[in-house]
């Protein structure tokens, strides 16, 4: 483990232009949105794998590909950015990280985005996506949700979404850093609020605000990790890092699945912050997280023969 890494990307994400997203003075969407592509555009994509412009049910998607034959079995990827900014293209570290170390493909879906389109513009997408999945002949067995921040919520209440519309279970479940708690009722977000470098309640509160338009947060599906019951969802995993306000959303849902009998792994690293797992390749514990993820999602998507779905099939097509 390195501690010297760990403190200079503290100290990288506490420089002037992070200080903006901690800031209390309000941004426009569009800053916002800027900020956050520029950011994640540093971000270290891997050698190895391949992109292309995709449709997923009714919506754009990114198909990521190892450049060689993929393994049988999709990771359907939901990006990052409080539900408010981010897309397929920011979120490639992450995504373009567990193609290359599980060798499956990865279809990361551009959902629509608030304010534009708020709850549950997101989670209908996400279940579209899904169903697109398994319109085109994909196993559900064949596929694992998993994502980041806002994105790991999805995994979760597309799940949740999945199972009261009568769907099968995908897999698994993979979650960096999720969203899971509208209520921000979570005890990190107050004992964690100097350590984190990206996010205050003040900052969390506005782009949640854009995303509820006006609902009330205390539904199962915005938070699921104190309201849902949820019984029958896959095995999860659940990565989150000590430095982050939103730490509780993490432990608090790995409980309450374990209570409703769901196997659930909860892996908490020390001193890293929000997502920590984008800073592979720089940061050692984020290329540890990424090989465990990979470790998870390879013991639990079971098939055989070539992946479905990119092939001619009816709901997922191809661009050039």
């Amino acid at each position: 483990m390195s501690r010297e890494q760990r403190a200079a990307i503290d100290a990288m994400l506490r420089q002037p232009r992070s200080e903006e997203s901690r800031s209390d003075e309000p941004r426009s969407v569009e800053e916002m949105r800027a900020w956050f592509r520029a950011m994640m555009s540093e971000m270290i994509v891997p050698e190895g794998i391949r992109t292309t412009a995709t449709t997923l049910g009714p919506r754009p998607a990114l198909l990521v590909e190892p450049v060689g034959d993929p393994r049988a079995g999709t990771i359907l990827y939901f990006h990052g950015g409080a539900y408010v900014f981010g897309s397929p293209h920011t979120a490639l570290s992450l995504t373009g990280n567990l193609v290359a170390r599980t060798g499956f493909r990865a279809l990361s879906l551009d959902y629509r985005l608030a304010p534009e389109h708020p709850y549950p513009a997101a989670i209908e997408d996400a279940l579209s996506a899904y169903r697109a999945l398994l319109d085109s002949g994909e196993d559900p067995s064949a596929i694992a949700f998993a994502g980041d921040s806002a994105g790991g919520g999805l995994t979760v209440t597309t799940c949740l979404a999945a199972r009261d519309a009568g769907l099968p279970m995908p897999a698994a479940i993979v979650a960096f850093s999720p969203g899971l708690d509208a209520t921000r009722t979570g005890e990190s977000m107050d004992t964690k609020a100097g350590l984190d470098p990206y996010f205050t309640r003040e900052s969390l509160g506005r782009t949640g605000a854009m995303y509820l338009a006006g609902q009330d947060p205390h539904h199962p599906m915005l938070s699921p990790a104190v309201l849902a019951d949820l019984t029958g969802l896959p095995p999860m995993l659940l990565q989150a890092g000590t430095n982050e306000v939103l730490l509780d959303d993490s432990t608090r849902t790995a409980a309450r699945a374990r209570a409703a009998g769901v196997d659930a792994v909860l892996d908490v690293t020390a001193d890293v912050p929000h997502v920590f797992q984008a800073f592979a390749g720089v940061l050692e514990e984020a290329d540890e997280a990424l090989d465990r993820a990979a470790l998870f999602l390879g013991q639990r998507i079971r098939t055989t023969g070539a992946p479905t779905g990119s092939h001619g099939a009816r709901s997922v097509r191809t661009r050039p």
